[in-house]
């Protein structure tokens, strides 16, 4: 399928060409999650937000080694490079002691940066609210979708697009290593959102307009990549300017949006068309 400039032309591809490689990614990425799931206890690895630590941002000429060595004797996991000499540290949690000699430490030889501290209970009251929240919006907006469409097939497939969203760029998140944060769940929340967006855009045209279906494929097609690019355009954008300002949240978040909007145009396009496409054959639009 050309996607150059707005190809679209699913015409000679059967529903099963269409859906077999969303499918499998998506079953490889349930494999990754699970996998995640029983060494760390959650499907994405999560960061000190959720699992309690300490995150330390200094501006400081000072190398990676260096900064290792400096902390050899306290439980660091991470050290994050930005530019203009911006470091992000990340520390496990630890007892108060330790915690203290940390301090005095870092107040010593960098008096300028800036201690964040999580708690580990807090944390994990925190993961459990995320983990509900992200749960009980895709469970609303499935209702909402399967009141709207009022069919099964369509509304379904909908559902089964913002799933694999979902888990393909959870998946991509352990890969890459970037941590569950209250940053990228708001990211993850975010994309079922975008995602429903094309989906339904999608759906909607071909169940409801008369025409021939790859027509309306390939008008749905044409509206949906505009809206879905100009998402990308500006998440890029902020993506580049976090990371040039080195604001790691924003990084993360930009981030984990850009990876879900590029598997949204593959589950919209290929795997929600391919289904609708096999629900028209058999009768099931105009």
């Amino acid at each position: 399928m050309g996607m150059g400039l707005i190809k679209y032309d699913i015409e000679k591809y059967s529903p099963k060409q269409l859906v077999i490689i969303p499918l499998v990614l998506l079953v490889i990425s349930i494999v990754l999650l699970s996998f995640n799931m029983i060494n760390t206890g959650m499907p994405v690895t999560p960061g000190i937000d959720f699992s309690g630590g300490t995150a330390v941002t200094v501006i400081t000429p000072d190398t990676r080694d260096q900064i290792l060595t400096t902390f050899s004797g306290y439980p660091l996991i991470d050290v994050a490079e930005g530019v203009n000499n911006g470091k992000f540290l990340k520390f496990r949690s630890m007892d108060d002691a330790q915690f203290r000699s940390l301090t005095s430490l870092i107040s010593h030889k960098y008096p300028d940066a800036k201690i964040d501290q999580i708690g580990e209970s807090f944390g994990k009251t925190l993961q459990y609210q995320a983990v509900l929240a992200l749960i009980f919006s895709f469970i609303g907006m499935a209702i909402v979708i399967f009141l709207a469409f009022r069919t099964f097939v369509p509304a379904a497939a909908v559902v089964l697009s913002a799933f694999a969203d979902m888990v393909m760029t959870a998946a991509a998140m352990n890969i890459i290593g970037i941590p569950l944060s209250l940053g990228t769940v708001a990211a993850l929340l975010m994309l079922i959102g975008y995602s429903v967006d094309s989906d339904i855009l999608l759906t909607n045209r071909v169940l409801k307009r008369q025409g021939k279906l790859n027509e309306k494929l390939t008008g749905a097609f044409t509206t949906g990549i505009i809206m879905t690019s100009t998402t990308l355009a500006a998440t890029a954008a902020l993506f580049i300017v976090s990371w040039f300002g080195s604001v790691q949240i924003l990084m993360e978040i930009s981030a984990v949006l850009l990876i879900g909007l590029v598997f949204d145009i593959m589950n919209t396009w290929l795997t929600n068309a391919g289904i609708l496409k096999w629900y028209a054959s058999k009768g099931g639009s105009k």
